[in-house]
């Protein structure tokens, strides 16, 4: 693993037990309905296959599955072991047998191409070393027409709130961290991914670098975070 990858790692191997009420904490609540939103908007019918990359706890792998059916296929794929452990926990929770969950690196999916016809990572591609090379992977096991979706931080456009947000990440977040999850660095690395990751049309133009075409995305919170839809070409 890369040094970016060691620390990342290491990072949520540590915060895992604490993220679901982190992740709640700092977004407000929102993190959930956002992802629901998303969920309106895919293309997903029952049946279907999907992946969710950097899937952490299996949150969006859940909703996934819901959307699938029992027909379906569902696999959750991430790096931290003590994260899937939770996801796994929910799964048996929810008794969902189409739903697989795997330790694997999002730079090299191990799965054919033209897999699935959704795949989706949820608040970990600022995360990823290359995210260039995530987004081919991406593409490449998706079939022709698939979609992949990414729901992520971002940066706000507004005069004022851009400021204010940019004080939460960078003071309040981390503090948050030490008083809920005993975890002030991992946090305060955690906002440091944030405000380095391309805004919302750069983005756009990574994932058309990475092959895929008609590619839009919507903002949540006055931009604070986005999500980003884009689609393999049809053969």
């Amino acid at each position: 693993m890369t040094t970016k990858e060691e620390k990342v790692h290491q990072v949520f191997e540590r915060i895992s037990g604490q993220y679901d009420k982190m992740n709640s904490i700092i977004s407000f609540q929102r993190h959930k309905a956002w992802r629901r939103r998303v969920m309106e908007w895919m293309r997903l019918q029952p049946g279907d296959a999907a992946l969710d990359v950097c899937c952490g706890t299996a949150d969006w792998t859940l909703s996934l599955a819901d959307a699938c059916g029992q027909n379906g296929r569902v696999v959750g794929l991430d790096f931290s072991e003590n994260m899937l452990d939770i996801g796994r926990e929910k799964v048996r929770d929810e008794a969902l047998p189409q739903v697989e969950l795997i330790v694997g690196n999002a730079m090299e999916l191990p799965f054919a191409d033209d897999s699935f016809e959704a795949v989706t990572i949820g608040f970990g591609l600022r995360n990823v070393p290359d995210m260039d090379q995530v987004i081919q992977e991406m593409q490449r096991v998706l079939k022709p027409g698939g979609e992949a979706v990414c729901l992520e931080t971002s940066q706000p456009e507004v005069p004022g709130y851009k400021q204010v947000y940019n004080m939460y990440f960078q003071r309040v977040m981390p503090l948050l961290g030490r008083m809920f999850a005993k975890s002030y660095d991992e946090y305060a690395w955690l906002q440091e991914s944030t405000m380095s990751f391309p805004d919302k049309d750069a983005l756009k133009a990574r994932f058309e670098a990475g092959g895929f075409q008609n590619v839009w995305y919507t903002s949540f919170a006055g931009g604070a975070a986005a999500a980003h839809f884009a689609y393999k070409p049809e053969v």
